[in-house]
């Protein structure tokens, strides 16, 4: 019988993909996963400060084309973990779109040990500096949609 279990990476992966369907963002939904001993610790996407109106609602607040309004997924998965008290030491993060540059800084202080992501975004050339700087692995995975296909198909639909 073939395993019905997905490999980590994708599984993690897919739950990045699940939490970037939550974006209040009109120009890129992103979801992220801190994971520590292959348990997930803290999630985010990108949207607004809690209480504020967001993107979808208002439109994009743009300055100097960037949206001010909106935090990042990665950032706000950092958040998590400082507003409930974990550590992000020596912990992984799966974000569905390459860290922007300003992430990939706040995730080196945060101690975080190695990123996947999905997809190539503006991938900044200061930013794979500082992580080969740092040592920090990325790795891009990829996700067998067949595969997933044909458990889903198998497990859920008629």
């Amino acid at each position: 019988m073939k395993d019905r279990r997905i490999p980590w990476n994708q599984y993690f992966m897919l739950q990045s993909i699940l939490l970037s369907l939550r974006s209040t963002c009109e120009r890129l939904s992103v979801g992220a996963i801190l994971v520590r001993d292959r348990r997930i610790i803290a999630g985010g996407y990108n949207g607004s400060v809690s209480g504020d109106v967001h993107c979808i609602d208002e439109g994009c607040y743009l300055v100097d084309g960037h949206c001010v309004r909106t935090i990042h997924a990665e950032m706000n998965a950092v958040l998590q973990c400082a507003k409930f008290g974990m550590t992000t030491a020596k912990s992984e993060i799966y974000v569905t779109d390459f860290p922007c540059l300003q992430c990939t800084k706040m995730l080196l202080q945060a101690g975080i040990k190695k990123i996947y992501y999905l997809r190539n975004y503006h991938n900044n050339t200061y930013a794979m500096k500082l992580l080969k700087l740092k040592n920090v692995e990325i790795e891009q995975v990829k996700v067998d949609k067949e595969y997933l296909n044909s458990i889903a198909a198998d497990t859920y639909f008629d």
